[in-house]
């Protein structure tokens, strides 16, 4: 499968391209960008053999078959789009799209033109995820009550594109995305309801400090914090009534050291005597670029196809309107 890239935006030059590179199932071709001498930069660096000053030429390029859209939010369906028309696959950076309605102009333009969009939650390629899911599902745990979720970082620069409330920043559609993909995937059902309590910069107006509980039904319950203006830390805990499972660094696992998910009982006091389950070392930006061309090739069923990304969109649109409105949420 051979990919073009739209944007030298960071997540793609310092983490997913490289990761991508390591494969043998998979190449990537060109770069683009809006400022050619800066594309033709990062292209030398990281062996790109084409560099083009624009998307458009970019997409124009009749050899390029997948396109990896990692641009800024408020771009992510606009692009896509073009992408589409253009004849090319897409693995999309989340979210997905600003909200619901921008998303869902997607399904359309997937169904005309053939092509597959993806968006990229490579959580859901990590052996740690896949095996925390198995167990859940085997039922070791019993049945699963809660799961809990916390992800933040500090990041007060004024000129990063996640502090920028017109193009789609903030916590909520930055980090919160995972904090709720995460539960849906580990359940693999979807919450009803939602209710939510966020704190906003009074400098940029994005959001800056959210924390929420999705309401699955019957008993089920997902409760997440994730703030842009914290120490950062993440963790998941997936509490049932036999046992728990902790997953250590469930959203930026570390590619060079093996990962750790950790799994107790009911009787036990703490996660000190909890059987540690260790994971051999991988990089999920790799996994997630292979099975991606899988799919684009026929090579795969599509596992989580657009309508997937439009209802995680769903509930952080539901979570938005909680916060105003100082109520639950339905999900619709």
């Amino acid at each position: 499968m051979k990919w073009g890239v739209i944007s030298t935006a960071k997540i793609g030059t310092d983490k997913v391209i490289p990761a991508m590179q390591e494969s043998d199932r998979l190449e990537i071709l060109a770069i683009a960008g809006r400022d050619f001498e800066k594309t033709r930069a990062v292209a030398e660096k990281l062996r790109i053999p084409r560099a083009y000053g624009s998307y458009e030429e970019l997409l124009a390029d009749p050899t390029i078959e997948a396109i990896y859209n990692p641009l800024p939010n408020h771009l992510h369906v606009e692009w896509t789009i073009k992408a589409l028309e253009a004849g090319k696959h897409v693995l999309c950076e989340k979210p997905i799209g600003l909200d619901t309605a921008d998303a869902k102009r997607l399904i359309a333009a997937r169904d005309k033109s053939g092509k597959q969009v993806l968006e990229a939650f490579m959580v859901r390629h990590h052996p740690q995820w896949q095996h925390a899911r198995q167990i859940v599902a085997n039922g070791e745990i019993g049945d699963v009550t809660t799961v809990q979720s916390i992800f933040t970082y500090f990041n007060a620069d004024p000129d990063n594109v996640r502090n920028k409330k017109d193009i789609g920043g903030g916590g909520l559609l930055d980090i919160g995305c995972y904090c709720v993909v995460g539960p849906r995937y580990i359940l693999d059902r979807e919450p009803v309801r939602v209710v939510s309590l966020i704190d906003k910069d009074p400098k940029f107006g994005t959001d800056r400090l959210a924390s929420g509980i999705l309401d699955f039904g019957s008993g089920i319950q997902a409760s997440f914090a994730c703030g842009t203006q914290s120490a950062a830390v993440q963790r998941v805990h997936i509490l049932g009534t036999e046992g728990r499972i902790e997953i250590i660094l469930p959203f930026n696992a570390v590619q060079e050291n093996p990962a750790v998910i950790r799994v107790g009982t009911q009787k036990q006091p703490g996660f000190d005597e909890a059987r540690e389950i260790s994971f051999p070392v991988c990089n999920q930006y790799t996994l997630q670029g292979e099975a991606a061309s899988a799919i684009f090739a026929g090579e795969s069923t599509v596992d989580y196809p657009i309508e997937d990304a439009i209802k995680n969109m769903q509930i952080l649109d539901a979570l938005a309107r909680s916060s105003k409105t100082g109520s639950w949420e339905m999900v619709a």
